[in-house]
């Protein structure tokens, strides 16, 4: 079933060897992702094959040539530190006609990476230490950025992480009710609109240019850092399609967003749902040692509101997609949606309480 879905791209890439198996990965939202496992007598290659969802990213290319200049710049990082990259960045397959993704002739386009292994990527945090290795892993992704011409980036989702932007057109969803769904959420839009203000705090501060623009991941969740199964430590930094210039804060909020809670982003009982402080220190800890010196002080007091905002937008983002239809977001229910936005509230409600807990412990670090 799934061999039928991707055997017409196989041979368009230079995978060395011959077919043996494919595994669906189903984490994610966005893309579609396969392990390939290639043989070669008696030795096994391992590849990751995606099909890049262009509904979303509207301009795949400008995807692709992200990908392939940030991976370019932190291999020469690395190996400018005496350090061997194989294994620490994503290093792309050309396809048989040397480009970096194929077309196909229903319009999908694909690309492939040679698979990381006997490391994993954990949907959910489940040894403590993990998220500590998370928090270094996206630290030193952001250091090792420091000096990218930030002006070739191009913004392969305009307005991503802009949440006065996105309020706007959340509140047009609200007003257009495609799916006819908003008489049901009065009480989540209403949430939104008390915490407007809140949530446009970053943007307002890189346009009076308090904050600086960075080339940031966007999209930090602990499973978009590989952690190596034998060590421990983090290993690489994966799904870089969102890689664009954005602020230092966008990247530990949604880090802590994701990986503090203590449920899942889409547990539908959200009793089960707080900011679990332990997880903030851990990741907080080994973002701040690894960035700490090039971040600016202001940079580094505010990253508690990061967390804030980001979760904000999220509630934002998944009501938004609710109220569209599900356009978005991969769903599992017609409720799946509005599963993840009560989530992402209590979160939110919770992180409120211990804001001032977030704001000292930080300010304990930098000193």
């Amino acid at each position: 079933m799934i061999y039928s879905t991707i055997q017409h791209v196989l041979p368009m890439f230079g995978f060395e060897g011959s077919y043996l198996d494919v595994e669906e990965i189903p984490s994610g939202h966005i893309n579609n992702t396969y392990h390939l496992t290639y043989t070669d007598g008696d030795r096994l290659h391992h590849y990751t094959l995606q099909r890049i969802n262009s509904y979303v990213f509207k301009d795949p290319m400008a995807v692709m040539r992200n990908i392939q200049m940030v991976t370019k710049h932190l291999r020469l990082s690395m190996e400018r530190d005496g350090i061997d990259p194989h294994r620490r960045v994503l290093e792309l397959i050309p396809t048989i006609e040397k480009q970096i993704m194929y077309r196909d002739n229903e319009g999908h386009y694909w690309r492939a990476y040679i698979f990381i292994e006997n490391a994993t990527a954990h949907d959910e945090v489940k040894v403590p230490a993990h998220f500590y290795e998370a928090g270094r892993g996206f630290g030193e992704f952001q250091k090792r950025l420091t000096d990218f011409p930030i002006s070739r980036l191009s913004y392969t989702i305009p307005n991503f992480h802009n949440t006065p932007h996105r309020f706007d057109a959340f509140m047009e969803s609200v007003a257009n009710n495609r799916a006819g769904r908003a008489h049901s959420v009065q009480a989540e839009i209403n949430f939104l609109r008390e915490r407007r203000d809140m949530m446009g705090q970053i943007v307002q501060l890189i346009d009076s240019n308090e904050l600086p623009l960075r080339v940031t991941h966007n999209d930090t969740k602990i499973n978009n850092v590989m952690i190596d199964d034998n060590t421990g430590k983090a290993v690489c930094v994966i799904d870089l399609d969102t890689v664009m210039p954005g602020s230092s804060l966008y990247d530990f909020g949604d880090a802590i967003r994701f990986g503090a809670s203590t449920a899942v982003e889409d547990e539908p009982d959200v009793s089960k749902i707080s900011l679990d402080l332990e997880k903030f220190k851990l990741f907080t800890r080994g973002f701040v040692e690894e960035t700490d010196g090039f971040l600016t002080k202001t940079e580094l007091k505010l990253l508690p509101i990061g967390a804030e905002v980001l979760t904000c937008e999220l509630v934002m983002r998944f009501l938004t997609d609710y109220l569209d239809g599900d356009l978005y977001f991969k769903v599992h229910s017609p409720e799946h949606n509005l599963i993840r936005t009560r989530a992402q509230m209590q979160l939110m409600i919770d992180m409120e309480t211990k804001h001032d807990d977030m704001m000292a412990y930080v300010e304990g670090l930098i000193g």
